[in-house]
């Protein structure tokens, strides 16, 4: 017989509830005082700074980062955007300041086909290999054993008499 309180349901619904809405959510790096009045414009600028790289984070969008560098990033967009700038021409501006290193998805032109492309002939290649490999072992186990001739077992014994 269980003599204790038994907890309210509901109170720990509520305190689940609570402890929910109280958890933190995402946070952007995007301040207040960067933000553009002109909403068309602030939602190419978010669209624009989700595709490049914090420098600093490396693996961290402008939007969500929190470093200076980043900052300085998003209102660089924000001002190209602001002068008329197309999308792709805040994008080459931002490329050609700091690199293609920026872009959180590279291009797949120049110098950068081969890093998109080594995957695929590694795996091409470690295939090939394993074939070649594979087809030499079954020919060499196919090739019969020959007998040794009578002056090799002569040898052979003389050898082993020692």
């Amino acid at each position: 017989m269980n003599t204790g309180k038994t907890p309210n349901r509901s109170l720990l619904y509520v305190a689940l509830l609570a402890a929910t809405l109280m958890a933190p959510g995402p946070s952007y790096g995007v301040e207040p005082d960067e933000i553009l009045e002109d909403p068309q414009l602030e939602e190419r600028a978010r669209l624009l700074s989700q595709d490049l790289r914090c420098l600093v984070c490396r693996n961290e969008n402008i939007d969500e980062s929190n470093a200076e560098l980043a900052r300085d990033l998003r209102i660089l967009v924000r001002e190209r955007l602001v002068a008329g700038d197309s999308n792709d021409a805040v994008i080459d501006f931002v490329v050609d300041r700091y690199g293609e290193y920026v872009l959180l998805k590279p291009t797949t032109t120049g110098a950068n086909w081969l890093l998109w492309a080594a995957g695929p002939i590694m795996l091409l290649m470690s295939l090939l290999t394993a074939g070649v490999f594979l087809r030499g072992r079954k020919r060499a186990s196919e090739t019969p054993e020959t007998e040794l001739s009578e002056d090799e077992q002569k040898r052979l014994k003389e050898i082993l008499d020692r």
